[in-house]
């Protein structure tokens, strides 16, 4: 079955640019001309990847991007014709998972694209394999001595405490945690979570894991669960 894109662009000789050439790849797309339209579209198709316009009538990008995050844990790649550091920290913090700014090529979109539905699907086969024996409950619960991972309801909770964690810092330590004890290169938590032809650097895996840090480390500056190895990486210690 091809995989579902919703389309989130008000300007209509760029969406129907964008179905096209979305379409030529084989991926089953509908579109949506501003906020609400959106948010609509997305609880009613559940797609697998949202590709999201921040500026919008009805409710912004940002705001879209907030509501579904509540709600859904899709991909969204979100489009700006803003080349400004501080839409990009705030789409990020609002839980875009990458950003993209206009004018771009559709080489590097079609190639952003690919990299989150690989990134998605290479996560679903981790979780695949990592299976928590039956018990009385339901749901699938990884528990790390006072942090406990639902593979479930893919919520993170540290003594009990339902954490904020954004889509990207879920995975990344769901990641970890299938990999506990072992030195994690940059280059390869790079690879595997945000996929081989990502156009960023290995310092987004350095911010990933500081936000992390301070949301489930007793001291942040001091970390001893996930620890740093000096010229190597990362190793998780549970």
């Amino acid at each position: 079955m091809a995989e579902k894109i919703l389309v989130v662009e008000d300007e209509p000789s760029l969406q129907e640019t964008l179905i096209y050439n979305l379409e030529k790849q084989g991926y089953s797309v509908e579109a949506a001309g501003d906020g609400r339209a959106a948010i609509e579209a997305a609880r009613r198709i559940a797609p697998d990847l949202i590709v999201l316009d921040v500026m919008l009538p009805e409710l912004d990008g940002f705001e879209v991007c907030k509501i579904l995050r509540k709600e859904m844990t899709v991909p969204i790649l979100m489009l700006t014709a803003r080349d400004n550091e501080i839409d990009r920290v705030v789409g990020l913090e609002v839980g875009a998972d990458d950003y993209l700014t206009k004018p771009f090529s559709m080489r590097e979109l079609m190639a952003r694209v690919k990299a989150q539905l690989r990134r998605t699907g290479m996560l679903r086969e981790e979780m695949a394999k990592l299976k928590i024996p039956e018990t009385d409950s339901p749901q699938e619960v990884l528990t790390l001595h006072n942090l406990k991972i639902n593979l479930t309801r893919r919520e993170v909770l540290l003594d009990d405490q339902v954490l904020a964690l954004k889509p990207q810092e879920y995975d990344l330590l769901l990641f970890f945690a299938q990999h506990k004890g072992q030195m994690l290169s940059r280059e390869f938590i790079l690879e595997r979570l945000w996929g081989w032809d990502y156009t960023g650097d290995s310092r987004t895996v350095d911010v990933h894991v500081r936000w992390l840090r301070q949301k489930i480390e007793k001291e942040a500056g001091e970390p001893t669960r996930i620890v740093t190895v000096r010229g190597g990486g990362y190793r998780f210690e549970g």
